[in-house]
Order: C-alpha cells, then structure tokens, then sequence
C-alpha cells in the first residue's frame, strides 16, 4: 500500500500526488478561515468572472468550500448583478 500525502499546492489522485497550475485563493485558504483584504478582493474577482460566465451561486459555493450565502454576499458586496431564480416559468397564453 503506498504512502499518500498531501501538500499545500498538491492534490491526491488515485494514490499519485498531482501539481496544481493556475491555483485560485479558493485552493489556498482553508475552509472556514476568515478572508480579509487582498485574498477577499482577488476571490471577488475571481467568483464575479465566473457567476457572469453563467456558474451559480450553488455551484461557486460547492467549488470554493464556502456557504451559499457566503458567495451570496461577497457578489452583492461587488456590485454584481444577480440572477432572477431559474427553474420552469410560464410563458405567454397560446391563442
């Protein structure tokens, strides 16, 4: 059985350590740890590029680690434009 170890910048696959590129502030703070200046700023960013590349609030929260209203709260302290709730909506009476 072999040894599997995880480092900062690493993730584990199968047993096999794997390197990183291109890692988000997401991947480097730990889950539940207070985020404040330069990281919650770059984080802002980074949730407001992709929830305007059409990613849910859901979606960026499960990615992240974070709460939905977590997520919530950082887009609507930005400025970014929310969504209306999806799902089945009625459209206009056939004649």
């Amino acid at each position: 059985m072999s040894c599997r170890v995880a480092d900062r910048g690493h993730s584990i696959n199968d047993g096999r350590v794997a390197h990183r590129r291109g890692g988000t502030v997401a991947d480097t703070v730990k889950k539940g740890a207070r985020i404040t200046g330069a990281d919650r700023t770059k984080l802002a960013g980074e949730l407001t590029k992709k929830y305007s590349q059409g990613a849910s609030i859901r979606a960026l929260a499960e990615e992240t680690g974070r709460s939905y209203g977590f997520v919530h709260r950082i887009l609507t302290e930005n400025d970014v434009p929310l969504r209306s709730r999806g799902g089945a909506t009625r459209g206009k009476a056939k004649r």
